[in-house]
C-alpha cells in the first residue's frame, strides 16, 4: 500500500512538473510570438496605439533596432515642432508623460527635443490635474523613469513629486482601489496607481498603507480562474496589474495571493493570446492596443525574474559614475561627489542615484575611490 502511495506522489508530482513547464513553454511562444509581431510594425509614430507603448514594451525588452528607435525620435522631433508648443495637448498631460516614457526608453533626452523641454507642462499642477487620477498617475511615473528634476513654472501651481504622491492617495477609494470616473475601483486605474506609488512602497508609510490596501483589493477581486472580477476581462486590465505586481517586485505566477485554485492573472491574459499578439476578447482577432500592452506587462515579469529595474524605472539606463551627465566619466565627477559629501554641493536625484547614496542621500567616500580607479582604468 505504502509503495502505492508513494508511486501516486510521484507521478502526480511529475504531472505537476510537466503541467508547470507546459505553461512556462507557452507563455514564452506567446511572448516571442508577440515580439515578433511588433518588430514587423511600421516606424513608431507619436499616438497611443502604434505609437510610446510600442516604443517602451521593446525597448526595455531590450530588442529595438536602432534605426525603429532613431525613425521614431525624428517622428517625435517633427511633431513636436509641428506643434509649436512643449504642452503636446491642451487637456491631457498624460500625452507628455507617455512621450517622456517612450524617449527615455530608447536614451533620447525629453528636456530638450526639437528646443522643447516636455517636462515643463508636467511642472505646472494644475494642468496635470485637469486630467482626473490619470494625469498625476503617469506625471510621476515619468517624471521618476529617470529621476527627472521638475522645471521651476510661472503657473499658479508649482507640481512637486509630494503633491502628487498626495492627490493619488486622496483618490483612493474605500475599498482599497482607484477609479477612472465616479465609478467602483477598477483594476486598470489601481494597477496604474500601484505602478506610480511603488518607489515610495518602503519611503512613505501612508503609501505604504495605500499600496497594502490596493493589493489586497486585488486579491479579493481575483476569481478561481485567475481573472477579474468584472462580467468582462480584457487583456489591457490583465496587463495593468501584471505590471503593477511586477513593479512591486512581486511575481504574479509565484504569490499565494494572487493565485486562485491554481491560476493567476497571467493565465487570464494568455486565454486572449493568438499566433501573432492578442485580440482585444477572447476568441476575438487581433488588436494592436492589447498586443502592446499584453507584450509590455510580459516584459515587466521578465525584468523582474531577471533581476532587472523595474519596466519604468530606467535608471539602468544612467551611465555609471557620471555623476555631473555630462556623458563622459572624468575627474569633475569624482570632484562633485567629493563635494558633495563635504556639503559643499547639493545633487540631484538623478545624481545621487549615481553616487550610490543612501537612504538620507548620504554619498560615501568609497564612491570617490571607485571612480578615480575607474577613470584610472579607461
Amino acid at each position: 500500500m505504502k509503495k502505492l502511495i508513494c508511486i501516486f506522489i510521484a507521478f502526480s508530482l511529475l504531472l505537476c512538473s510537466f503541467s508547470s513547464f507546459a505553461a512556462e513553454k507557452k507563455t514564452d511562444e506567446v511572448y516571442n510570438a508577440a515580439s515578433k509581431q511588433l518588430l514587423s510594425c511600421p516606424v513608431p509614430q507619436v499616438g497611443s496605439i502604434g505609437g510610446e507603448w510600442l516604443v517602451i514594451g521593446l525597448a526595455r525588452a531590450e530588442i529595438m533596432p536602432e534605426d525603429t528607435a532613431d525613425g521614431y525620435y525624428k517622428n517625435v522631433v517633427a511633431y513636436v515642432t509641428e506643434k509649436g508648443s512643449a504642452k503636446l495637448d491642451r487637456n491631457k498631460s498624460t500625452e507628455n508623460s507617455r512621450v517622456v516614457l517612450a524617449l527615455t526608453a530608447i536614451g533620447k533626452n525629453p528636456e530638450d527635443v526639437g528646443g522643447y523641454n516636455l517636462l515643463q507642462p508636467l511642472a505646472d499642477f494644475n494642468f496635470v490635474k485637469k486630467q482626473g487620477i490619470n494625469g498625476p498617475v503617469w506625471a510621476l511615473i515619468a517624471l521618476d523613469s529617470l529621476l527627472y528634476e521638475i522645471p521651476d513654472t510661472t503657473a499658479k501651481e508649482q507640481t512637486t513629486r509630494e503633491k502628487l504622491i498626495d492627490y493619488i492617495l486622496e483618490k483612493q477609494l474605500q475599498t482599497g482601489g482607484w477609479a477612472i470616473g465616479e465609478q467602483g475601483a477598477d483594476p486598470d486605474m489601481t494597477g496604474m496607481a500601484i505602478q506610480a506609488l511603488a518607489p515610495y512602497y518602503e519611503k512613505n508609510q501612508a503609501v505604504k498603507q495605500a499600496v497594502d490596501s490596493a493589493l489586497s483589493f486585488f486579491s479579493s477581486i481575483q476569481r478561481d480562474d485567475g481573472g477579474l472580477s468584472e462580467a468582462t476581462d480584457s487583456p489591457e486590465s490583465c496587463a495593468q496589474m501584471i505590471t503593477a505586481l511586477s513593479t512591486m517586485g512581486i511575481d504574479p505566477e509565484d504569490d499565494a495571493r494572487f493565485i486562485k485554485n491554481g491560476n493567476s492573472i497571467v493565465d487570464c491574459l494568455l486565454r486572449f493570446s493568438l499566433e501573432n499578439g492578442f485580440a482585444h476578447n477572447i476568441n476575438g482577432e487581433y488588436n494592436q492596443m492589447s498586443t502592446e500592452q499584453a507584450f509590455y506587462s510580459m516584459t515587466a515579469i521578465n525584468r523582474l525574474r531577471s533581476g532587472k529595474s523595474s519596466l519604468y524605472d530606467m535608471c539602468d539606463l544612467l551611465r555609471e559614475y557620471d555623476v555631473n551627465l555630462d556623458g563622459k566619466v572624468d575627474i569633475t565627477d569624482a570632484t562633485l561627489a567629493q563635494k558633495a559629501i563635504a556639503e559643499l554641493e547639493t545633487l540631484s536625484l538623478r545624481q545621487l542615484k549615481i553616487a550610490k547614496a543612501d537612504s538620507s542621500g548620504k554619498v560615501n567616500v568609497t564612491f570617490v575611490t571607485d571612480t578615480q580607479r575607474y577613470i584610472a582604468a579607461y
